[in-house]
Parts: structure tokens; C-alpha cells; sequence
């Protein structure tokens, strides 16, 4: 053994440990009456569970078509049935052991047999009941190798080792196991709380009670709760001194001052516009250059508009504060619109107001509260007599002019049907010049 590595040494130390303590055991009457429990705790386990999984099946499985609190945690147990059989053998087991301690004095065979059945339960969970694939991963690759470890009883030396190693970052040190503790805590808090997110989210949304901007502004607090509440809690599992967390926000306002203005200056403006509820998701807005269109999202920084040709424009918060926007929803849903058109000189223009209302006043989207369509004379033009039709409907005109273009067809047909002339552009020129008769 003289020159091996220490590696080899110890594994090789181990297995002699091993090996002795084998045939320790065969030879031992408490080991085996201890390998006899062992199976009965087995058996028995087994036994129970065949008769107690239909029972609870048929208990925790709620009626088709319920979506209830408590039909969803009685679907989210009936998941972890599968686990039922090796715990029950784990807990018998435990019993087991407290017997042969308290006869023998010993319990090492029965302490192992527990061990294992903590082992397989492990395997179960993380084989038949994780179906996220980030936490099936943590399940392979750090609950697997922890079970292994303290089904073999070599956790405690494990830990001891990895604490022993240390890494130095500045001024603060960090042994190596609990820069492992931090990232597998880190990872586990951070993906709680995007599912913690989710589900507020969702239950927030349901909401129907409340305005858009409302459970706009509820979803983001529930955010920065959650996923502050983990950052917090994930400083303090690895050790580290809120303190630092304090000099690090004063060089980030420090940042945020210099350098990061506008960034912070569209965060708040954000913040005020979900609190006011002036401006929300599903308005129809438009901005003081002209464009215009749905406000489909509204993040921390920006606001995305859709418009009616599926272009998305990305709109700072700062704007809406800063600059003048037309809001059309928030106005409440029904507007008023215009529709201009034009008789010959030739008509008896008398008749034409009464003839248009008539005619959109049949259509089925015009309103007749707070007033029905109303034809107007408005002007004495070149070509012919300009008359306009005003009109309410419960909606936005947008860029495709729907409602106006159902208006016009009205117009023109009841024109046509009473043979009234829709002008040309006409132009009278009077020619001066030498008489052709002359």
C-alpha cells in the first residue's frame, strides 16, 4: 500500500471496513435477527400499501370537471402515492431499529435496510413524480449522489470534506460546500418563485372584478415580493452579510444617477401609469407623432403597441408622461365619427338630411344613444353641396375604417335608389380670343 495515492488509500481503507463489517454481520445472531425484521418491515410494508393505494386512489381523486382549491390539492397528493410503499418500509424499519438497540444494543443491519428504503424512495420521486425537466435534473444529479451518500453512511464525511475547502473572493471566504448549498439553494428558490410568479399571475388575471391596470399593477408587485423574498432568503442560507447588499445599492444609485436615467425615469413613469390606470393593456392609444394602435404589453421599461397591420412598436413608459396621448378607451366605448359627402347643385337639398338619417340610421352598428345620426350642411364647395353625416357606434374607428365604409355604402345607395347626382370635379373656363366668325 506504501506509495499509492491517498485516493487509493482511503478506498481501499473503506472496502477493508467494509469487508469486515460483512462478515461481522453473518456471523452475529443480533445482525441476522435484524435482517429478519428487516424483511417483515418489507413484507408488511408492501401488504399495507396494496390494500391502502385503491382506497386513497378512489378518496383524492375529485369529480370530473371540478377546479376547486381543494380539488387541486387533492390531485397534487394523489401524485405522491407511488411513495407510499417505501416510506411505510422506512418507518417500520425505523421501529425495527429502536427494538434491536434496545435488545442488542446494536441496529446497524436494520439502520442500513432504512437507509436503502430512503434511497428508493428518492429514485421513485425523482423518476415517476418530477415531470419539470430543471427539477428532474436537480433530482439526477444532487438528490441521487446525497441519497448514495447517506444510504453508505458516508454524507457526514463527505460534508466534512467539502467544508474543509475553502474559496476566497475578496474579503469574503466561502468553503466549498456551502458555495454547492448556495447554488442548489439558489436554483430551488429561484425556480419556486417563477412558479410562485405563475401562479399569482394566473389567479391574478381571473380577476375580471378588477380594472386591467389594476391586476397589471398587482402582478408586478407580486413580482418584486417574490423574487425579492428569494433573493433575501438565498443571502442569508449562503451567510452572507446584508450589509454588503446595502453598499451595493448605494453604488447602484450611485449608477442609476450617472449613467442609468432614462432607464429609471421609464421604470417610474411605469409605476405611475399602472397606479393612475390611465393608460393600460387593450387600450387603443394614439401618440402625439401619429401612430397609434392596441397597447398589447406593458413591461417595467416599455410599452408594446400593436397596430392594425400586426406591426409592434415599442413605446417607453417616459412617453406617456411626457408627451400628449389620445387614449380612445379610456374614454369610454362609444365615439362619434364623420362622414363626408357630396350632391350635385341640381338636387333639392332639402330633402337630403331626413333621406341619409333614414338610411344609417338602419344599420345595425349605429347608435341611437346619445343621439342617432345626424346629416349637416356644410359647405358650398366648387363642384357641388358638402354635407356630412355624424353618427355613434360602440368601438374604435381604426386605421380600416370599418364603420365609416359601411356609412358610405349606405349613403351612396340611398342616393342612387332616389337619382340623386354625386358631382364630378367641374371647372367653368371662359375663353378670350379673336372671334372664329370674323
Amino acid at each position: 500500500m506504501d506509495g499509492q495515492p491517498e485516493i487509493i488509500t482511503q478506498a481501499m481503507g473503506y472496502a477493508l471496513q467494509g469487508w469486515e463489517m460483512a462478515q461481522a454481520w453473518l456471523l452475529s445472531p443480533a445482525a441476522w435477527s435484524q435482517f429478519a425484521l428487516l424483511v417483515a418491515a418489507y413484507l408488511l410494508a408492501v401488504l399495507i400499501s396494496r390494500r391502502l393505494v385503491p382506497s386513497l386512489t378512489r378518496f383524492l381523486t375529485p369529480p370530473a370537471g371540478q377546479e376547486n382549491v381543494i380539488a387541486s390539492a387533492r390531485r397534487f397528493v394523489l401524485i405522491f402515492l407511488p411513495l407510499l410503499m417505501p416510506l411505510l418500509a422506512y418507518g417500520l424499519t425505523g421501529i425495527g431499529e429502536g427494538v434491536t438497540r434496545s435488545i442488542f444494543g446494536s441496529g446497524e443491519v436494520i439502520a442500513l435496510g432504512k437507509r436503502l428504503f430512503l434511497f428508493l424512495a428518492a429514485r421513485l420521486f425523482v423518476r415517476e413524480i418530477l415531470t419539470d425537466p430543471f427539477l428532474r435534473m436537480l433530482g439526477r444529479f444532487v438528490l441521487m449522489p446525497v441519497a448514495a451518500l447517506y444510504l453508505f453512511g458516508l454524507l457526514d464525511v463527505a460534508n466534512a470534506k467539502l467544508a474543509a475547502i475553502s474559496v476566497n473572493l475578496g474579503n469574503i471566504s466561502f468553503s466549498v460546500l456551502a458555495l454547492i448549498r448556495g447554488a442548489v439553494s439558489g436554483a430551488l428558490l429561484f425556480w419556486l418563485g417563477r412558479w410562485s410568479h405563475t401562479q399569482s399571475e394566473d389567479y391574478i388575471k381571473r380577476q375580471e372584478e378588477l380594472r386591467p391596470a389594476t391586476r397589471e399593477l398587482a402582478m408586478k408587485a407580486s413580482q418584486i415580493v417574490i423574487f425579492g423574498a428569494a433573493f433575501l432568503l438565498l443571502m442569508s442560507i449562503m451567510g452572507i452579510d446584508l450589509t454588503a447588499i446595502a453598499v451595493l445599492g448605494g453604488a447602484l444609485g450611485v449608477g442609476i444617477g450617472l449613467g442609468l436615467q432614462q432607464i429609471a425615469a421609464n421604470f417610474v413613469s411605469g409605476v405611475i401609469l399602472l397606479l393612475e390606470g390611465q393608460t393600460t393593456v387593450g387600450d387603443y392609444v394614439v401618440l402625439d407623432n401619429g401612430e397609434e394602435g392596441t397597447i398589447f404589453k406593458m413591461t417595467a421599461r416599455a410599452a408594446i403597441l400593436e397596430t392594425i397591420d400586426g406591426r409592434w412598436i415599442v413605446v417607453p413608459n417616459e412617453d406617456f408622461i411626457t408627451s400628449r396621448v389620445v387614449n380612445y378607451s379610456d374614454a369610454g366605448k362609444r365615439h362619434r365619427y364623420e362622414a363626408a359627402f357630396s350632391v350635385s347643385y341640381e338636387t333639392d337639398i332639402n330633402l337630403i338630411p331626413e333621406m341619409v338619417e333614414a338610411a344609417v340610421r338602419k344599420l345595425p352598428f349605429i347608435l341611437q344613444d346619445p343621439d342617432g345620426p345626424e346629416c349637416e350642411l356644410k359647405a358650398f364647395a366648387d363642384s357641388g353641396v358638402e354635407f356630412s353625416v355624424e353618427y355613434w357606434v360602440e368601438g374604435i374607428e381604426d386605421l380600416t375604417q370599418k364603420y365609416r365604409s359601411g356609412v358610405l355604402f349606405a349613403i351612396w345607395n340611398v342616393l342612387k335608389a332616389n337619382s340623386i347626382e354625386i358631382p364630378y370635379p367641374q371647372r367653368v373656363v371662359h375663353h378670350k380670343g379673336v372671334n372664329p366668325l370674323s
